[in-house]
């Protein structure tokens, strides 16, 4: 287990990832032979030649209104990544990209625009290197990726990207895959820098601290079973750091013409590092969704407990994914949160122009997992399709609040294209 005793510097800025590339690259260049492969060929023009681009376009409009906000916001964004992957020299492999995030129309509160009349929309503008990372697969069945990075565990609900936000979140990190086992599959990180959301302008757009994750999952014949535990240390926030130790299992059976996916989940959670609060939660899900062709219905429970004052928390994951679109329960209430939800969806093939078209619908309804507060529901809606390479996505979210923060309209309007 991660101790105190063993942390090292970290990098500060994004000079300290590219040191730690170069210096990476030296090291598995150490792996294989040096100069030129056997039939004369330079691995680094090899590797250049078989480059790849790496193009994603999205262009939003996100409109929200707010109880207690006279204005609405109105953000109209262009979020460009670009960048390109090289093939293999000794094994390794070179991944470079860019985010720019520029608003066409700014009328919202980014947090780092000045603009605190008008609701806060999270995609402020920013420059900045996105990825940086090498990659290598000398050691059999083994991969280790070193550098600025995306980590994405399970299904996203501790550690994550944050897809849904211009602006993803990455991570300076060594990222160890291993899979020489039948079934068996360990992956561990370590990172010393979380560059947030909120962007490298914000006072909290950058987590530094020695953090680790290991995660081990076994495909079992009832699914896949995963035992996890992720040691977060955050100097600028403190109160959010802690040791999560938990298990998972998901899985899917045929019943008849129905195929139903299931999902069990429990996690403990304490303080940890330079927290200076003293608790300890508990976090549960149960989910069951059935598919008959191209319909879906699907209900669960999920449960993150809370003593009054410190909850159990989830600050890497990505809560627009599980917790309403609305984006209410960033932060889980000091008494705990325990979310009932169903969801309905449809999706087919070839429909019309579009090679793929789907529409969702979602209740959830919010409680205190502590008093048992009524704290509010949310209905949210999607339609969204694809036509080659390009998505396109009309979305909508209705918070009607009881007890916790005030009653909140969004809706979507997106279109993205990746090559």
């Amino acid at each position: 287990m991660p101790t105190e005793s063993c942390r090292i510097e970290k990098p500060r800025t994004g000079g300290g990832c590219r040191s730690l590339c170069v210096a990476a690259w030296a090291a598995f260049a150490a792996l294989g032979s040096s100069g030129a492969s056997a039939d004369g060929v330079d691995p680094l023009l090899t590797a250049a030649r078989s480059s790849k681009p790496l193009v994603d376009l999205r262009l939003r409009f996100e409109n929200v209104e707010q109880d207690g906000i006279p204005e609405e916001a109105h953000a109209l964004t262009l979020r460009a990544r670009l960048g390109f992957e090289t093939g293999k020299a000794w094994n390794t492999s070179l991944l470079a990209e860019t985010e720019l995030l520029t608003p066409l129309q700014d009328d919202y509160n980014s947090t780092t625009n000045g603009h605190t009349g008008f609701p806060v929309v999270n995609d402020p503008e920013s420059y900045e290197i996105n990825r940086l990372q090498l990659a290598n697969r000398s050691i059999p069945d083994t991969t280790i990726v070193v550098g600025r990075q995306r980590v994405l565990l399970d299904d996203e609900r501790f550690i994550s990207r944050v897809g849904w936000r211009q602006n993803e979140q990455t991570f300076d990190a060594v990222h160890v895959i291993n899979q020489s086992i039948a079934k068996l599959t360990i992956d561990a990180t370590y990172f010393n820098q979380v560059n947030r959301v909120l962007g490298k302008e914000s006072a909290l757009g950058r987590y530094h601290g020695d953090s680790y994750l290991a995660n081990v999952g076994y495909e079992t014949p009832v699914g896949s079973l995963v035992g996890f535990g992720y040691w977060l240390d955050f100097e600028e926030a403190p109160r959010d750091s802690s040791q999560t130790f938990g298990m998972r299992l998901s899985g899917k059976r045929s019943v008849n013409a129905i195929e139903l996916a299931y999902l069990a989940s429990y996690a403990t959670q304490q303080e940890y590092a330079g927290n200076p609060l003293r608790y300890d939660e508990d976090f549960y899900v149960f989910e069951l969704i059935g598919t008959l062709r191209e319909v879906s219905l699907g209900t669960g429970i999920e449960t993150l407990d809370g003593d009054g004052v410190k909850a159990f928390a989830t600050p890497l994951a990505t809560f627009h994914k599980f917790l309403g679109w609305a984006d209410k329960f960033t932060v889980t209430p000091p008494n705990g949160l325990e979310h009932h939800y169903a969801t309905l969806g449809f999706a087919r093939k070839s429909v019309g122009v579009f090679d793929t078209l789907g529409a969702t619908l979602v209740y959830h309804r919010f409680e205190s997992s502590r008093l048992n507060v009524d704290y509010g529901s949310e209905i949210d809606l999607q339609l969204q399709a694809r036509w080659r390479q390009v998505n396109f996505l009309i979305k909508y979210a209705d918070y009607d609040a009881d007890a916790f923060a005030t009653d909140t309209r969004k809706y979507w309007l997106q279109v993205e294209y990746a090559l």
